[in-house]
């Protein structure tokens, strides 16, 4: 790295990193003013996708749908560039149904590189970030390992996994990021000397296979869905050219493969000793630890419409190449499937979130904000949504006004922040239904209700964007009161026979029978009613009726949580020195500082009669 300099840009905010992250917090920045330089090892790596060539699941579909609600752009691109859209868990509750798209992956880079190369305020440099300038605890600029220095207030650190990172297949281990990309060398000295706490972690991704060798008539096809909505509530539907994906499944003969060569897997032999993701093991894992499995789920998904590649979904794995031909190829399907790319692990720097805000500050240096897989999270969705709350947060912050941040009872987002930085993780974070205690609350289908407004205030918002989103608040509010209308006996009884009730004693509404689990679509058909309104919005309104009684009930909830959180707790306080707590609560409040009790009563070693301690503080303290 040279010691000269020279000033390559004077700007207001940069993003350093171009992935899933670095796209929403540059876009959230440029988009309200702020000028924003986005720094990138790679120009061709804006928007790719290392692992998977997808958008959304369980969980991670909520996610997009809130991105999309607060005006970033995740859900937009993905419904330009899917090839095919399922609603998974359909057979569930509305709660934990989650909208799921094959991406083009191509398509997807391109579309989003055009985007952010068409946003004003916004310009794309290639280059790597070697410093963070900094000056009485604020950030005063980033310097390139080429020896150009951009002056800023803020800097939004969106590496992904490429920190010092290494791809291990076998005993072969090789200095490089994700798909054959440059690593970044030189940023990680620079965060320990700020004051991070840097860790080790490790993910990996699978082989892809040329799709001509494929024998799909032994696989299980998997199509896609024309009949739900998609993820932008600015699309007006989904695509309608369809790519089906294949399930297959592993066998007694790949497992033997596997348990005969761990001497050689890099996770079972002591070449690998960072952490990785609990929730998305590899195929070693997977076999070693369910050993009375019989056979494990494999998705054949294509790359894009461009291209043969197949992406192998569970098939995750840094065994040698060797052993991963033999294996693949015990799959039914596979048996004469060619390589195209072979599966690696990789090994990557991250932070420990603990040194973090609700804002996805730095909480020792103003300015300085992470997101994405830096902060120890796994996914594409998980870090654009906190690549957006960084990038807001960092405008908002230079505009004066104040911060986003969001309940666990308002978001996903909120749920996964929240975590992240009151709780920690040891393991690369994914996100989970059930990590949110409010989830009936928060559904994919009403996160233009809950969020939309909160993105139009903060200036993120466009006004087409919440144009739609008063005509849909304003139309199941119709649909309610539609629904609320009465029907007499004689009109309503030949339709509920045939769903088992022989009589009433009064007048029922629609309402009514929803309750009574009839389903709406059966009711309009009969009624002929509500046909002039999109089914999207038809089908909030339902769920809204549906789960009226648990709404109310988590509503109440979410009061009492209220109090909890309006109850702040100062800056200042230095809990080593309030008794009655215990020594690891003093210690882990000290280390976190709350804002306020409810945080408090969420950090990980702070017990109830710890909160109780804290209210008769600041009781006296008052």
């Amino acid at each position: 790295m040279t010691n000269n300099f020279f000033i390559e840009d004077n700007a207001d905010a940069v993003v350093v990193g171009s992935g899933h992250a670095g796209c929403e917090a540059a876009l959230a920045l440029a988009r309200t003013g702020i000028k924003t330089v986005l720094l990138t090892l790679n120009l061709d790596s804006i928007g790719f996708m290392p692992c998977n060539p997808s958008i959304g699941g369980t969980a991670k579909g909520h996610l997009v749908r809130e991105i999309d609600a607060l005006g970033g752009e995740m859900g937009i691109n993905a419904d330009k560039t899917a090839m095919q859209t399922r609603m998974l868990n359909v057979g569930k509750g509305a709660a934990v149904q989650s909208l799921r798209a094959q991406s083009d992956k191509n398509a997807y880079h391109t579309e989003m590189k055009k985007t952010l190369e068409n946003t004003p305020n916004l310009r794309i440099l290639q280059g790597e970030a070697s410093e963070i300038l900094v000056e009485d605890k604020h950030c005063t600029g980033v310097k390139t390992s080429y020896g150009g220095v951009i002056t800023c207030k803020a800097v939004i650190l969106c590496t992904g996994v490429y920190l010092n990172s290494e791809t291990i297949t076998g005993d072969v281990i090789e200095q490089s990021g994700p798909n054959g990309f440059k690593r970044a060398t030189h940023l990680t000295k620079n965060l320990i000397a700020l004051g991070y706490t840097v860790r080790r972690f490790k993910t990996g991704t699978p082989a892809r296979l040329d799709g001509r060798t494929l024998d799909y008539s032994k696989c299980e096809i998997q199509p896609g869905e024309r009949d739900i909505y998609p993820f932008s509530f600015l699309t007006d539907e989904v695509t309608k050219d369809q790519t089906p994906c294949y399930l297959t499944y592993t066998t007694k003969e790949t497992h033997e493969i596997i348990l005969n060569n761990l001497d050689r897997s890099p996770l079972y032999n002591g070449t690998i000793l960072s952490t990785g993701p609990r929730y998305c093991p590899s195929i070693e894992t997977k076999v070693v630890r369910f050993q009375d499995k019989e056979r494990h789920q494999i998705f054949l998904e294509p790359e894009g419409r461009d291209t043969r590649e197949v992406y192998v979904q569970g098939m995750s794995t840094s065994l040698p190449h060797d052993v991963q031909v033999a294996m693949y190829r015990t799959i039914p399907g596979l048996e004469n499937c060619t390589f195209t790319r072979y599966a690696y692990a990789i090994e990557y720097d991250c932070i420990d979130t603990l040194d973090v805000l609700p804002t996805l500050e730095f909480k020792k240096i103003e300015g300085i904000y992470t997101a994405g897989q830096i902060n120890g999270t796994s996914g594409y969705e998980e870090a654009a949504a906190q690549g957006l709350v960084a990038g807001l947060n960092a405008s908002l912050k230079l505009r004066g006004l104040p911060p986003l941040v969001m309940r666990r009872d308002e978001s996903y987002i909120g749920v996964l922040i929240d975590d992240l930085v009151t709780k920690g993780t040891n393991e690369p974070y994914r996100m989970m239904t059930s990590r949110a205690e409010y989830r009936i609350l928060l559904r994919q289908d009403n996160a233009d209700f809950r969020l939309t407004q909160k993105g139009y205030d903060c200036g993120l918002v466009t006004k087409e964007r919440y144009e739609r989103f008063l005509k849909r608040k304003r139309e199941v509010s119709e649909i309610r009161d539609r629904l609320d209308e009465r029907l007499s006996p004689k009109d309503a009884l030949p339709f509920l026979e045939k769903y088992g009730y022989e009589k009433l004693s009064g007048g029922i509404s629609y309402t009514d029978m929803i309750r009574r689990g009839i389903p709406l679509k059966d009711i309009m058909k009969e009624f002929s009613i509500l046909g002039e309104y999109a089914f999207d919005t038809i089908e909030t309104a339902e769920v809204e009726v549906k789960y009226e009684g648990y709404l109310k009930q988590g509503m109440e909830q979410i009061e009492r949580a209220k109090k909890m959180e309006e109850k702040l707790l100062p800056t200042d306080i230095d809990y080593m020195k309030i008794e009655g707590l215990r020594l690891e609560a003093r210690e882990k409040l000290n280390q976190i500082k709350p804002l306020n009790l409810g945080q408090a009563s969420r950090i990980s070693g702070v017990n109830p009669a710890d909160v109780a301690v804290l209210m008769v503080y600041l009781s006296q303290r008052k």
